[in-house]
């Protein structure tokens, strides 16, 4: 096998939605470029039902389940905009980029039909129970289990680093539901579709040092699921994840968390940098362009019908290695110029706040180490 990345002119469908889209957030939100929003504003859900009510959550979902039959490429363009203008998408967004896909083309039909529209109106929050407390990125090694029993599944265990989970309204959660086989690690993990708000589910909130709430441990005890919330087969859930982190783990937001801080330096900068700053500004925007065509090849590929686990794995493996390693050029940068308060005190601001989630970003979605694991067993090299 071997890696694809073919890069297309954006489409001018995917051209006027931008436009659009920028029209949308000039109104709703004014110009937020450059600016450091309310954290706890980007769990927004009277602006998610905005973006619903546009038809901008299950863009390209199939229209036979109501979605809007749009190709990925537009919906890069709609995510990119969202994201470079700081919008509060959070309360949507995980339900639009994975968790709806999952149940379209694996939940049973009622399920499906009554979940969906909520989804795409903008009144559903998701979050994703992977990680555990002793196996991290490791998903072969959960151990939080379902048990069969009358009428459904009983849910015990814990995940970890459960994003948004103290608002979500559901989970799509992997647990296992047989010990793996000898020769299949993949073997024995289900996915589930939870009601967050079942009896014996707890949340316990994990801080940043900041003091800000993003992350929780999340407790199942006895918690019971029905058997239409089964997701999929029993036992391949392995197989199932691999397509959902592939939208994942491709999008601009895998290498635009910290952009804010671009446009911050820019004009710290002023408008005539000397020749060192210049240089350093140049080499973070040529690797940005550079993850940004590789994303949107991947959005291509997509649209071609394409499953893209290990181009995918490249954009958020690299993006994120970006974004890390942008916090600490933006420092070294800015400590060598010169500049007026009001100028350093904003850039101070939005650095102070991307610099404290910085750390998460190379770990959410699969740590690089992983994720050049599954690179390199595509590539036939392990």
């Amino acid at each position: 096998m071997k890696l694809r990345f073919d890069p297309r002119p954006e489409s001018e469908a995917a051209t006027a939605l931008r436009a659009e889209v920028r029209d949308f957030l000039a109104v709703e939100l004014g110009a937020l470029q450059g600016k450091a929003p309310d954290p706890k504003a980007k769990l927004d859900r009277e602006f998610s039902e905005k973006v619903g009510a546009k038809g901008w959550i299950g863009l390209t979902w199939p229209t036979e389940v109501g979605g809007h039959g749009r190709s990925y490429g537009e919906r890069y363009a709609l995510t990119e905009e969202m994201i470079a203008a700081q919008a509060p998408i959070r309360y949507h967004f995980v339900a639009d980029r994975q968790s709806g896909p999952v149940l379209i083309r694996y939940a049973q039909p009622h399920v499906r039909d009554k979940v969906i529209p909520e989804i795409m109106a903008g009144r559903l929050c998701f979050c994703i129970g992977m990680s555990e407390p002793d196996s991290g990125s490791d998903l072969f090694a959960a151990r939080a289990k379902a048990e069969k029993v009358e009428c459904g599944w009983r849910l015990n265990g814990r995940k970890l680093w459960t994003s948004t989970a103290h608002f979500a309204d559901y989970m799509i959660g992997i647990f296992r539901t047989s010990p793996p086989a000898e020769d299949n690690r993949r073997f024995g993990l289900t996915q589930f579709l939870v009601d967050m708000r079942s009896s014996g589910i707890e949340v316990r909130p994990i801080l940043y040092p900041s003091g800000a709430h993003e992350f929780n441990e999340v407790l199942f005890e006895d918690v019971f699921v029905t058997d239409d919330h089964l997701l999929g087969e029993p036992g391949a859930a392995w197989k199932q994840a691999t397509s959902e982190l592939a939208f994942e783990r491709s999008g601009p937001e895998r290498f635009m968390d910290t952009y804010p801080l671009l446009p911050a330096l820019i004009d710290l900068m002023g408008a005539e940098p000397d020749n060192h700053s210049a240089e350093g500004l140049g080499r973070m925007t040529a690797r940005l362009h550079t993850y940004r065509h590789m994303a949107m090849a991947v959005a291509g590929g997509m649209d071609r019908g394409m499953e893209p686990v290990a181009e995918a794995s490249v954009v958020k493996a690299g993006g994120t290695g970006w974004e890390r390693d942008m916090v600490a050029e933006m420092r070294r940068l800015a400590r060598l110029i010169d500049s007026d308060d009001v100028q350093r005190d904003s850039f101070e601001e939005i650095y102070e706040r991307i610099a404290a989630i910085a750390p998460k970003l190379t770990i959410q979605g699969g740590t690089i180490e992983i994720l050049l694991g599954i690179v390199a067993r595509d590539l036939g090299l392990r």
